[in-house]
């Protein structure tokens, strides 16, 4: 399961954000079922910002929600979060190949 959570951040607040979503990614992490995460900035527009965290599904990711030291990190965070939908069944999954693999790669090639 991956939770994909937007958020618009005004200038001048990034570093405090940051701040923010890395404390409750802790928070989170420190949970059973909790695989990884992302905290990214829009590419064409520098005050949208998304956390991504990873689950091993719904009920570890609402078991940590209930979790009071996540409440205490995460849900104030959580509250300034866009109001939809954030929580998605990963119905299909491709990973790309590891560095180096295939041709082309710096790996293995003499000139």
């Amino acid at each position: 399961m991956v939770v994909i959570t937007r958020f618009t951040v005004p200038a001048g607040e990034e570093d405090a954000f940051v701040a923010r979503a890395e404390a409750a990614v802790e928070a989170m992490a420190r949970r059973p079922g909790f695989r990884g995460s992302r905290i990214g900035r829009a590419a064409d527009d520098p005050r949208l910002w998304t956390v991504v965290t990873e689950w091993e599904g719904p009920g570890a990711y609402r078991r940590a929600l209930s979790n009071f030291d996540v409440r205490v990190a995460a849900v104030p965070l959580l509250s300034t979060a866009y109001n939809e939908p954030s929580a998605y069944e990963v119905v299909s999954r491709r990973d790309g190949a590891p560095q180096g693999a295939g041709s082309g790669g710096a790996s293995g090639s003499s000139a």
